[in-house]
C-alpha cells in the first residue's frame, strides 16, 4: 500500500485555475454562439423578411372577398318585366371550417331537404373554390328551413344561409325559348369567362338572350376586405369596391302579341315568328311546346328533367331558330320575284296550267293542287291560286344555279345573324350543294320541285319571316335582333340597339317588286285567293302566300287525304303574310307542324297576330 508523501500541498491552486479558465472560456463560447443565434434569428425574423411576416400576419387577419353584381333586369318592349330578381336564401359552407363534412351534410339533411343531386353539385362545385371561401348547397330554402335552421344554426360552425337575388321569369314557358334561362356555373362555362370576374357568381346564363347577353347583363364584380378573428368571424369591413351592377335589357318582343302567337298555336306543335320590316326587330317569336325556365334556375331534378324529356313535341327543341321545314309553297313569291327580276318572264307572262307539268322527254307529270288545273295565269294570278305549274314552269326556265344565287339574297340557306343562340342555316341547294353534300349530279326533276319550295329546301320560321320583311320593305335584310335597348347601370343613359343591315338586295324594276307584293295582296283579298277566309272583316288590309310541307313522299298515283292520314303525316301548314300592304309594319311566318292545310290552321293564327300588333302599335 502506497502511502501520500507527507511533503505534498493538499491543494493545487494552479490547477485549478486552469480548469476554472477552461470551463470559463467553453461557457463562453458558449453564450456567444447562443447569442449570435439568437441575434440572427432575430436578424432574420425583423429585418430579412420584415415584409414577409407582415404580409402574412395581415393576410391571416385581413380577407379579400369578391363581391358579386346584381344581375340586370330584363323588359318587353312596353316595360313590363319578363325576367326580374327576387330575393332568397341560400345555404353555403366553408370546407375548412367544417369538421366532419359529410357528417355535417347528414345533420343539415335533417333540417333542409338535401338529396344525392345537391350532394354530388356541392362536390362538383368545391373544386372551384378555395377551402376557406363559401361554397353553395342548396338555393332557395323556404320559410320552415330557414327557421328549422335558424334555430339549430348553433350547431353549425362553417355553415351559414345568405341572402341573395334568385332570377325569375313571371311568363314562365311564354318566352323560354326567348329568354333562356340562367343556371348554376358549371366548369364549362367558367372556359368562356374571366373567372375572377365570376369568383363570387353563382349563376350564369344558359340559353336565350340570358346567354348571349350575358357580358352585358353580368355586370363587374366588387371587392371588400374584411378584418376577422381567429376563428374566421368578419369584425369588421376594412375596404370596400363596390360592384357594377349588370345593365337592363329592354326586349322589342311584345309580351301581348308573344301571347296572341303562344294562344293561336293552342296544342299544335309549331312556330310564330313576327318582324318589323322597318327595322329588324323581332315583334314576337313562339316555339311551341315548350317548358318552365323557372326549374332550371337553382338547378332542375332529374325527375323534373326527365319529365320534359318525355313530354311529347321536344318541348326543349327550339323551332323558331333550330327548326327546319320545307317552305312548299311559301317560296313561290321569292321565286316569281326571281323570274322577273332576272327576265325570265314578264310581268305580263302567262303560262297554262292543266293539272299536271311534264318535262321534255319525260313521262313524269308534276301535278298542280287543283285537279283539272287552272288555266292561263300570270304571276298575280299564281300567287293567288298558288298555281304550281307556273312556277314549274319558271323554275325550269331560270334553271337551278340562277334560282339559288337570286334567292340567297334573301338569306335563304344560311343563318339570319339574329342575337340569340341556336340558329341553323337550313338548305337553299345548288348543284355544288348536291355535289359535296350527296356527290351525286343535279337532276332536272329536282329544279321543278324547288320552284315550289320542296325538294332539298329547308327553311326555318325565323328565316322565312325575315325574307317576308325583306321582300315588303323593298330590299334591306337585317340581322334581327330580339334586343330593343339596354340601359347602363352606371349612369341613366338608354343605349338603343339597332339591327344591323346585313345585304341591300339590289332591284332592277320596282315594278316587279309590286307586282308581287300585289300577288300576295289578292291571296288574302282577291276573289280567289287561297287565305280569303281570314281577310273577312279585318280592319286592315294583309297580304300573304300559304304553304304546306309534306311530310312523307306519295307513291306514283297515291292521293293524300287529309282527313284520312295519320296525324303524324299531315302536312306542315305554313303561311307568310304582311300588313298593312301599303306600309307594312308586320311581317309574320307561322309553322303548324302536321296542321294539314296551311290556308285553313296557319294563316287564322297569322291573321291573330297581326290583329294583335296592329291594334296596340299607336301605344306607347
Amino acid at each position: 500500500m502506497n502511502a501520500t508523501p507527507l511533503n505534498r500541498p493538499l491543494k493545487d491552486d494552479a490547477a485549478e485555475a486552469s480548469v476554472f479558465r477552461g470551463r470559463a472560456i467553453v461557457g463562453f463560447i458558449g453564450i456567444l454562439v447562443l447569442t449570435t443565434a439568437l441575434l440572427s434569428r432575430y436578424l432574420w425574423l425583423q429585418v430579412i423578411h420584415h415584409q414577409d411576416f407582415t404580409t402574412r400576419s395581415e393576410s391571416n387577419r385581413v380577407q379579400v372577398r369578391t363581391v358579386a353584381p346584381t344581375r340586370g333586369l330584363i323588359y318587353d318592349r312596353r316595360g313590363r318585366p319578363v325576367a326580374e330578381n327576387r330575393p332568397a336564401f341560400r345555404l353555403q359552407l366553408i370546407p375548412e371550417k367544417v369538421g366532419d363534412l359529410e357528417a355535417t351534410l347528414d345533420a343539415l339533411a335533417e333540417l333542409v331537404e338535401i338529396d344525392e343531386e345537391d350532394r354530388a353539385r356541392f362536390h362538383r362545385a368545391r373544386g372551384r373554390y378555395r377551402e376557406f371561401e363559401s361554397v353553395p348547397l342548396r338555393f332557395a330554402l323556404d320559410e320552415a328551413e330557414m327557421a328549422r335552421f335558424a334555430v339549430n344554426r348553433h350547431r353549425f360552425e362553417g355553415v351559414e344561409a345568405v341572402p341573395y337575388l334568385s332570377r325569375h321569369y313571371p311568363y314562365g314557358e311564354l318566352l323560354t325559348h326567348v329568354l333562356g334561362y340562367v343556371g348554376r356555373v358549371d366548369e364549362r362555362d367558367l372556359a368562356n369567362v374571366d373567372v375572377d370576374e365570376y369568383r363570387g357568381t353563382t349563376h350564369i346564363g344558359k340559353l336565350g338572350v340570358e346567354r348571349s347577353w350575358e357580358g352585358v347583363l353580368h355586370g363587374h364584380s366588387g371587392m371588400e376586405k374584411v378584418e376577422t378573428n381567429a376563428v374566421g368571424r368578419v369584425l369588421d369591413v376594412l375596404e370596400r369596391e363596390a360592384p357594377v351592377p349588370g345593365s337592363d335589357l329592354v326586349l322589342s318582343i311584345d309580351i301581348e302579341v308573344q301571347r296572341a302567337a303562344w294562344e293561336a298555336l293552342g296544342d299544335q306543335p309549331g312556330a310564330v315568328v313576327a318582324i318589323d320590316p322597318r327595322d329588324g326587330a323581332v315583334i314576337a317569336m313562339v316555339s311551341k311546346p315548350a317548358f318552365d325556365p323557372n326549374l332550371f334556375v337553382d338547378g332542375i331534378r332529374q325527375a323534373s328533367y326527365e319529365a320534359i324529356l318525355a313530354q311529347p313535341g321536344k318541348p326543349l327543341f327550339n323551332r323558331a331558330l333550330s327548326g327546319g321545314y320545307e317552305p312548299g309553297s311559301t317560296l313561290k313569291p321569292f321565286v316569281g320575284l326571281a323570274g322577273l327580276e332576272l327576265g325570265v318572264y314578264g310581268r305580263e307572262h302567262r303560262v297554262f296550267s292543266s293539272g299536271a307539268y311534264r318535262l321534255p322527254n319525260y313521262d313524269r307529270p308534276y301535278r298542280d293542287w287543283k285537279r283539272g288545273g287552272h288555266g292561263w295565269v300570270d304571276i298575280r294570278g299564281a300567287l293567288e291560286e298558288s298555281v304550281n305549274t307556273y312556277f314549274y314552269d319558271m323554275a325550269v326556265t331560270m334553271g337551278i344555279d340562277a334560282m339559288h344565287d337570286y334567292l340567297a339574297q334573301f338569306g335563304f340557306g344560311q343563318a339570319t345573324g339574329i342575337d340569340l343562340p341556336g340558329e341553323t342555316s337550313g338548305v337553299l341547294p345548288s348543284r355544288d350543294w348536291k355535289r359535296g353534300r350527296y356527290n351525286e349530279p343535279w337532276y332536272p326533276g329536282e329544279t321543278v320541285i324547288a320552284g315550289i319550295g320542296q325538294g332539298f329546301n329547308v327553311t326555318s320560321p325565323l328565316q322565312l319571316s325575315n325574307a317576308v320583311a325583306a321582300l315588303v320593305n323593298g330590299g334591306q335584310r337585317w340581322e334581327p335582333r330580339v334586343v330593343f335597348a339596354a340601359k347602363h347601370a352606371d349612369d341613366d343613359e338608354v343605349e338603343e340597339i339597332r339591327a344591323p343591315l346585313a345585304y341591300e338586295i339590289p332591284v332592277v324594276n320596282e315594278g316587279n317588286w309590286e307586282w308581287v307584293r300585289e300577288g300576295m295582296r289578292r291571296v288574302v283579298n282577291g276573289t280567289r285567293g287561297t287565305a280569303r277566309e281570314i281577310g273577312v272583316d279585318a280592319p286592315w288590309e294583309i297580304a300573304g302566300k300559304t304553304g304546306t310541307a309534306q311530310v312523307f313522299t306519295l307513291a306514283r298515283g297515291q292521293e293524300y287525304d287529309n282527313e284520312t292520314v295519320a296525324a303524324a303525316l299531315r302536312h306542315h301548314a305554313l303561311f307568310v303574310a304582311f300588313a298593312p300592304y301599303d306600309s307594312p309594319r308586320i311581317a309574320v311566318a307561322v309553322v303548324a307542324e302536321h296542321g294539314g292545310a296551311g290556308s285553313l290552321v296557319a294563316a287564322p293564327m297569322a291573321r291573330t297576330v297581326i290583329d294583335a300588333w296592329l291594334s296596340q302599335e299607336a301605344l306607347p
